[in-house]
């Protein structure tokens, strides 16, 4: 499976609802290959129950991943609750690259210049070093998962938090 299908099996199983978070699975009969960073991250499944939800100042986050994998330096993943009509956080841009699906409610993405409105199953693209933003304008919580992966390609630099007019 390579990284796109891997992404798109990713995106297909949240948006039906079915994500699993965080118990893993391992036979044990081998030992992870290592990496720089530790050791590479394998078949793995995780239970939505077995999830804590931790109170961030916007709402609340899931931390499920952060680790390289077979073919990726890191892969990180995270669902986040965003309260009404706050901001995850201000416009920035990062050198790696972003995947956002939709589960719950109704926000708006800022993606090349512009405010695009968007509910659940909707999915996000966020590009290397591009200025994106996320805001949830619904009534309700927005429930959203986060996907950041890095690869050897992934240009160096760290997250620059830009003004936006």
């Amino acid at each position: 499976m390579n990284r796109r299908e891997l992404f798109a099996a990713l995106a297909a199983t949240v948006v039906a609802g079915e994500m699993p978070v965080l118990a893993q699975t391992n036979s044990g009969a081998e030992a992870a290959p290592q990496s720089p960073t530790g050791p590479v991250m394998g078949s793995t499944v995780w239970a939505w129950n077995a999830m804590v939800a931790k109170p961030t100042p916007t709402g609340s986050v899931r931390s499920v991943c952060s680790a390289p994998t077979a073919t990726l330096e890191n892969l990180e993943i995270h669902i986040s609750t965003l309260n009404p009509g706050l901001e995850s956080h201000k416009p920035h841009k990062h050198p790696n690259e972003e995947l956002i699906i939709v589960r719950q409610g109704t926000v708006e993405t800022l993606s090349n210049g512009q405010w695009i409105r968007v509910g659940p199953g909707s999915v996000i693209f966020n590009g290397s070093n591009q200025v994106h933003c996320f805001r949830n304008v619904g009534a309700d919580q927005a429930i959203y998962h986060v996907v950041n992966f890095k690869t050897a390609a992934t240009p160096p630099g760290k997250t620059e938090f830009v003004d936006v007019k």
